[in-house]
């Protein structure tokens, strides 16, 4: 199977488990949970999904199971995406081509939206069919991922800097906690669904690290080379908002080489641990390296 068929048979199944747990945790006939569902399904690559599928198999695990933690982590990637939109973080007004949540639906709906895709996240890691043990790591995972010092604690630190200007080793923290937390999440509900050993998880926190820097790095090159019609979502913000990025630091060109540098470190780690198992998930870090949106 080639790279793109394997990617487009980890959508399929990880779309299937998204409407699997939203008809489980949404109710019929609620503008909040329809704005909700508008956003979850408004498009997008499901890279996180696609990474705890992937390492899960990699892993020889259960990918019904790694399906269904797919499902929580894209849930509350999502509601990050809906309240970062909103007027009182960046005022982004489209997101992947169309109206963001608060313009479709307004603020209060989206606010709301938002809240309850991550509690639907927990719900849906609850009720999996794998063990309990498995289940309650699942949660401590991604809720150490998305809170106080994942990712909330990085969209803090995002607000904190506009404006003031970051160092890199500042811009660093920022995204490693915004970004690269969920990634690793991604790998490691992929690892415990397949029950994987401890040394197996590190080498891929190790690879994600890396690749979250990267997500990001390649996101700041984007917004000042890209066109808003292949972004879906408007380019030039971060310098409206007076933003320190990886460009504004290094240029593009040095970003694109430590991008570069990045992703030869997350393959070099997955490779070391799990040769040539890791091929997808290598390819996968260089597809990020180049992607134009």
């Amino acid at each position: 199977m080639s790279y793109n068929e394997r990617y487009g048979e980890y959508l399929k199944k990880s779309e299937t488990a998204l409407l699997t747990a939203c008809n489980a945790c949404f109710k019929d006939g609620s503008k909040v949970s329809e704005a909700a569902r508008y956003s979850l399904f408004a498009g997008g690559k499901r890279v996180r999904a696609v990474l705890c599928l992937a390492s899960c198999e990699m892993l020889v695990g259960n990918l019904d199971i790694a399906a269904e933690y797919a499902a929580a982590i894209e849930m509350v990637h999502c509601a990050s995406l809906i309240h970062d939109d909103m007027p009182c973080i960046d005022g982004d007004d489209y997101r992947r081509g169309q109206p963001s949540c608060h313009k479709k639906y307004g603020e209060a709906n989206a606010m709301l939206a938002g809240d309850i895709l991550q509690i639907a996240a927990f719900e849906t890691l609850a009720s999996s069919e794998a063990t309990p043990m498995q289940n309650l790591e699942a949660v401590k995972t991604l809720s150490a991922a998305f809170g106080a010092r994942g990712v909330f604690y990085g969209e803090e630190l995002d607000i904190f800097y506009e404006n003031r200007g970051a160092t890199e080793n500042e811009l660093y923290e920022i995204h490693r906690n915004k970004t690269g937390k969920l990634i690793n999440a991604a790998v490691q509900l992929g690892a415990i669904a397949a029950d994987a050993f401890s040394e197996d998880k590190t080498a891929l926190e190790r690879y994600a690290e890396a690749i979250g820097l990267v997500f990001q790095i390649v996101d700041d090159v984007l917004n000042v080379t890209s066109t808003q019609e292949t972004l879906g979502k408007p380019i030039g913000s971060d310098a409206q908002r007076g933003k320190t990025t990886f460009v504004t630091l290094l240029g593009v060109k040095d970003s694109m080489a430590l991008a570069q540098k990045l992703t030869n470190e997350a393959c070099s780690a997955l490779e070391a641990s799990f040769g040539d198992k890791s091929q997808f998930l290598c390819e996968l870090a260089r597809q990020l390296l180049n992607r134009n949106k």
